[in-house]
């Protein structure tokens, strides 16, 4: 049996979540610093970057064919590991195989015109990190971050893989369930989306920054009607 074949063979979800966990506890013996992805329920984001990441996958035609599949697969644990560093993924995937898949994915980084396109749009209109992490900024702001081909999400032609299956398609389910795994990283630190695509967070919320601190300067000579002058302390306390 080849396998091909082997990967059509009916094996029900609880019986793959239980061979997902035997392969993560043989894993964790060897690495101490395996990281993988745990969705609790059916959704796999929460959050308005988690969702972006999944609807931006899912926008695409060409990922149509199999993005259903790596769907089920994060779902089932199968994402066993996922580090996602300066426009590089590194994820390791349970598939019928009693060995896991590797899975390498590369971002291409964000294009320096686009990006300064970007923040322009954005001066001064966000006005924190925290902000910005939420997800609670203006709807404007959130159409210009999920723009096709010019927002801060890539296209796949700025999405090039790998997977150690045999499977001859473009896009495996092993790769869709990890760009999926991406999504529920996104969750819990939006900033990975800004190393992936390697550019500097900070460019977005420098200007509004800078304004309040030109402010506090410009306030800082100016006496506050609370304050009490020298003058005011000596009739309070003869001094």
């Amino acid at each position: 049996m080849s396998f091909s074949d082997y990967d059509y063979v009916h094996v029900s979800v609880a019986q793959k979540k239980e061979k997902a966990r035997k392969s993560m506890e043989k894993l964790k013996r060897t690495m101490s610093d395996i990281e993988p992805v745990v969705i609790e329920g059916s959704v796999i984001a929460k959050t308005w970057w988690g969702k972006a990441w999944n609807k931006n996958l899912e926008s695409y035609a060409d990922y149509s064919n199999r993005i259903g599949r790596g769907r089920s697969y994060v779902r089932e644990g199968a994402v066993l590991h996922l580090k996602l560093e300066k426009g590089t993924i590194h994820a390791l995937v349970q598939g019928s195989t009693a060995k896991p898949y590797q899975v390498e994915i590369g971002i291409d980084p964000l294009d320096e015109k686009t990006w300064k396109q970007i923040t322009l749009l954005c001066n001064r209109r966000i006005e924190s990190l925290e902000q910005l992490v939420s997800g609670k900024f203006p709807k404007e702001l959130e159409s210009l971050f999920t723009t096709r081909q010019e927002g801060l999400f890539p296209s796949p032609r700025e999405i090039h893989f790998h997977c150690s299956c045999p499977d001859s398609a473009r896009l495996c389910k092993h790769v869709a369930a990890v760009l999926y795994g991406v999504g529920a990283r996104l969750d819990h630190n939006p900033m990975l989306l800004f190393s992936l695509r390697m550019i500097p967070v900070e460019d977005l919320i420098k200007r509004s920054i800078a304004d309040k601190m030109a402010n506090m300067l410009k306030n800082a000579d100016k006496k506050s009607p609370r304050v009490i002058g020298d003058d005011q302390v000596h009739n309070l306390f003869g001094v």
